[in-house]
């Protein structure tokens, strides 16, 4: 049996990724919807990749447990790409909630107990959750170490204490970078490792959703006066994503990787700065 990759979200960041780090590996690819997993798994047999495809839904345990064990049916689980997540433009606060902060944090638990030694895995968070104002201790480790099941009860997600589709997503996306904190802790004493990448506009389908919706008028001038001047491209988050998933990334853990072509710069210091 060969070394296993998983993918969970079979967009242009995942597929980027995996390229990068599975040759001679296994790769499974999950998806929401079986037609995206098998659409992605054309491609990547094609080009001389062994995939099997199936669905996820990473808000149900169940499934993300399902997930883990036809995993582990093919080989040893050394790389987890965790790249599936919905966009403001795409559904209310609750949903994001569940799907990008709830059904993160239990792809990492769920596959934190398996991982192999010398495994490392990718979380896809977002530029969104370093534009978030500074939250207190108190929150930050409860997004970190609240048990999963538990993580959407607390008193400042609860129903009604978010109602902005964006707070949502920036509040799942620090979530991320939080829970891969803590998690690279637990992920250490079975010798593997987990970090985020915090990508800015990449050019897949989701943004394309953002850039023609309600927000598009803003990220396109945020791209216009970001210093990179550009969106960005998911090999350019692959080639992050290998470095961070190879032996050349083995000193690195527990780290979220901004990539977002000085957005963010240009946010808290630049010309869009809010008070500019």
């Amino acid at each position: 049996m060969k070394n296993v990759n998983v993918v969970i979200g079979a967009g242009s960041i995942g597929q980027a990724i995996v390229r990068r780090v599975s040759a001679g590996k296994h790769v499974l690819l999950a998806d929401i919807r079986q037609e995206n997993a098998d659409a992605a798994a054309k491609t990547l047999s094609d080009a001389g990749f062994t995939v099997t495809t199936t669905t996820v839904d990473v808000t149900s345990r169940a499934s993300v447990h399902t997930l883990v064990e036809l995993a582990m049916t093919l080989g040893d689980i050394t790389g987890v790409i965790h790249a599936a997540g919905v966009s403001p433009s795409q559904a209310p606060p609750e949903v994001i909630l569940h799907v990008d902060l709830y059904g993160t944090a239990l792809v990492l638990e769920e596959f934190g107990n398996v991982i192999a030694a010398g495994g490392s895995a990718v979380v896809i968070a977002s530029q969104s959750g370093h534009r978030l104002p500074a939250l207190s201790a108190a929150q930050n480790s409860a997004l970190a170490l609240t048990p999963v099941d538990e993580l959407l009860q607390l008193p400042f997600l609860r129903p009604g204490q978010v109602t902005d589709p964006l707070n949502a997503y920036q509040i799942s996306k620090r979530g991320n970078s939080l829970r891969v904190m803590a998690e690279a802790v637990r992920w250490g004493k079975r010798g593997a490792r987990v970090n985020t990448i915090s990508p800015g506009i990449i050019i897949t389908p989701l943004a394309n959703d953002e850039l023609k919706g309600p927000r598009g008028d803003g990220y396109r001038r945020m791209l216009e006066i970001s210093p990179a001047g550009r969106a960005g491209t998911p090999d350019e988050v692959g080639t992050v994503g290998a470095l961070l998933m190879g032996p050349d990334g083995a000193f690195i853990t527990g780290s979220d990787f901004l990539m977002d072509g000085g957005v963010t710069a240009a946010y808290w210091y630049g010309e869009l700065a809010p008070n500019k």
